[in-house]
């Protein structure tokens, strides 16, 4: 079904990028502007898998 691909390929990409976050925060210098970003997008990313995986539930 196309919803559990889209699924599993935004749940691929938060991983992803939470990895990104936590190796960018442990550099000495870290881009707190890129950080930020990364987190908000991090965020949505989070948003439309909850919405996703409830209209799943609701099938």
């Amino acid at each position: 079904m196309a919803i559990e691909q889209r699924l599993r390929e935004l749940d691929v990409r938060h991983r992803d990028l939470d990895i990104t976050i936590k190796t960018e925060a442990q550099r000495p210098s870290a881009d707190m502007t890129r950080l930020s970003a990364m987190k908000r997008q991090k965020l949505k990313l989070k948003e439309e898998i909850e919405h996703l995986r409830q209209e799943t539930d609701h099938h």
